[in-house]
């Protein structure tokens, strides 16, 4: 009896000595500055402005999402535009984060140095698109592209950029989203007439 009251005694020692080195291992493991950890955080898009040049010459429509609270209480602001029936128009895309106005982020040369990571996607009945640039692998991006029109319509034009979709995916490369996964950094839906 009397040596288990002994073995409780060193056992109770030995704990109350292994609680300081193992707080000091926990503070100088968690508390190194000199070596942080990266951290890829998603990009915060509050605006997307699509530029539609006519190929053929002509006044250039821009197509704008705003929404400067984010998931705050206000809706986008959306402006819409009209375009030529059977033209093709270069289009680009800008990005920016405006959440602090006196110092605006300009999100388009984070989704150029990542082309790699991301891609947009086009969804409308009012003609076709094709894009006109390419990540390093070959797979389309999308910040630049062309539209073409067909016949006098309206209709929406729907544009989503995804964060790390499968670009080998199939029908990813053509432009189809079903397949593409990833996360959705932003989508607008842009009503727009052809006329």
């Amino acid at each position: 009896m009397k040596t288990n009251f002994l073995n409780l005694s060193n056992m109770k020692t030995f704990k109350l000595l292994a609680i300081p080195f193992l707080c000091l291992a926990l503070f100088t493991s968690c508390s190194d500055d000199d070596n942080p950890t990266l951290v890829n955080e998603e990009e915060v898009i509050t605006t997307m402005t699509i530029e539609l040049t006519p190929t053929a010459g002509g006044n250039t429509v821009t197509l704008q999402t705003r929404d400067l609270d984010g998931d705050g209480p206000n809706p986008p602001v959306i402006t819409n535009g009209t375009l030529m029936a059977n033209t093709t128009y270069n289009g680009s895309i800008e990005l920016l984060d405006e959440t602090d106005l006196n110092n605006v982020e300009d999100i388009t040369e984070e989704v150029e140095e990542e082309d790699d990571e991301h891609q947009f996607f086009f969804t409308t009945g009012l003609g076709t698109v094709a894009y006109a640039d390419m990540d390093g692998n070959g797979n389309p991006v999308g910040l630049s592209f062309t539209f073409t029109t067909g016949a006098a319509a309206s209709g929406d034009f729907t544009v989503t950029l995804r964060h790390e979709p499968v670009k080998d995916a199939a029908g990813v490369s053509s432009g189809d989203i079903t397949n593409a996964g990833g996360e959705t950094d932003i989508i607008a839906t842009f009503n727009v007439t052809v006329q």
